[in-house]
């Protein structure tokens, strides 16, 4: 039985390496995955999920138009599994797309994502995915300036921690730090 799974981590975690790996997996056992991706995401250029440890791989861009359960029913043939990558760009419609593509398609769906942004607030597409996935997984990583799990998403300005702002600013390591609790509210101060 087909199921939607919302595997979240804080940024870091290595959430698109697991979902390169899980499509390696697939086509190398002779099946098919069709990845998507939100066209917002541009780091690495739109259409292409990439790791932080430099693999990368073409993606089906996503934008608020786009009818995923219709591209993937559109397939002569249909995929094994349906990848995407950032799911916390998705809106409303894109989750109840995904859902139908487990219910009425039987295919599995694996969406990685970040669980909430800066501001310590769910993003609407973590939101809808929670509500709606038939598992939820966390992926864990480390806080970057102590051992406790990184359970905050923390921005920086200028090297300075901030809290306000455009909930959207897509970035990296430099702008952004998986941290603790703790030090999302007491973070060290920048020499």
């Amino acid at each position: 039985m087909a199921q939607l799974y919302f595997r979240y981590g804080a940024m870091n975690a290595s959430k698109s390496i697991q979902l390169l790996t899980v499509a390696h997996n697939y086509e190398q056992s002779g099946k098919k995955v069709m990845v998507f991706t939100p066209a917002i995401d541009d780091r690495y250029g739109v259409g292409i999920v990439a790791s932080r440890v430099g693999i990368r791989r073409e993606a089906i861009p996503v934008d608020e138009d786009t009818d995923l359960f219709h591209m993937v029913e559109a397939e002569a043939e249909k995929p094994d599994c349906v990848l995407v990558d950032e799911g916390q760009f998705l809106n409303k419609q894109h989750v109840t797309q995904l859902v139908n593509i487990v219910d009425k398609l039987q295919i599995p769906v694996i969406v990685y994502g970040l669980l909430k942004d800066f501001k310590n607030q769910l993003f609407p597409g973590s939101h809808y995915l929670l509500c709606e996935a038939d598992k939820i997984e966390e992926i864990k990583t480390v806080c970057v300036y102590c051992n406790k799990k990184a359970t905050h998403v923390l921005k920086f300005k200028n090297g300075v921690p901030v809290y306000t702002g455009e909930t959207i600013e897509i970035g990296g390591n430099d702008t952004y730090s998986s941290v603790c609790r703790p030090h999302y509210y007491n973070p060290p101060v920048q020499s």
